[in-house]
């Protein structure tokens, strides 16, 4: 299986510390025989909304690797030992035939994807109102790792618009709800809010 894991570490954490915990995850996958595909740094972002404890920015840092499940056990055990690491997710990703195209189609939510905003923002709008779905019409799919890609789905009160209202098809809808709610978990979106992180 092919997963992906994201974590937060706090702002104050030096490079000892960042290359001890990404060397235990490596070190976790390759107890098992797998091996670490992608390692990407997203750098500080400011949350979405501050933690309980009032932390407002964290270092945000992805891991795509091949493994079987076993070693996620370990790896959350790692993060939860750590007093550096903020939060973390682990999320399954797909089968290792389909490594190739998992991989490729990885991208860096840091870089600007070359669409001007307000052209896009008019674009979701004028969709919204139609019966066509943008995510089909675009042949993309909402991705919890940009928030650009769902963040219009999410109203002023931190609500997910329903199908009706977005004119999504039930499928890309159920795809944006669960990208929200994994965005919510890393603080990339705001629970209360649609702000998002900077």
């Amino acid at each position: 299986m092919i997963y992906e894991l994201a974590y937060v570490l706090r702002t104050e954490a030096n490079e000892q510390v960042q290359t001890t915990l990404a060397q235990a995850v490596k070190d976790a996958v390759a107890s098992v025989n797998g091996e670490v595909l992608v390692e990407d740094s997203w750098g500080v972002k400011s949350f979405a909304q501050p933690t309980q404890n009032g932390t407002r920015k964290g270092q945000y840092f992805y891991v795509m690797y091949k493994s079987d499940g076993t070693s996620n056990q370990e790896i959350e055990r790692r993060m939860r030992i750590s007093e550096d690491a903020l939060k973390f997710m682990v999320v399954n990703l797909g089968l290792d035939r389909d490594q190739e195209a998992i991989v490729k189609a990885y991208k860096n939510p840091n870089h600007d994807s070359g669409e001007s905003g307000m052209d896009t923002e008019k674009e979701k709008k004028i969709f919204s109102k139609r019966k066509s779905c943008w995510f089909s019409a675009k042949k993309t799919s909402p991705d919890w790792k940009d928030p650009s890609t769902y963040s219009w789905l999410v109203n002023e009160f931190g609500k997910i618009s329903p199908a009706r209202v977005t004119g999504l098809r039930p499928k890309y809808q159920r795809m944006a709800t669960t990208a929200i709610k994994r965005g919510r978990c890393m603080g990339l979106i705001s629970y209360m809010s649609n702000q998002t992180a900077r």
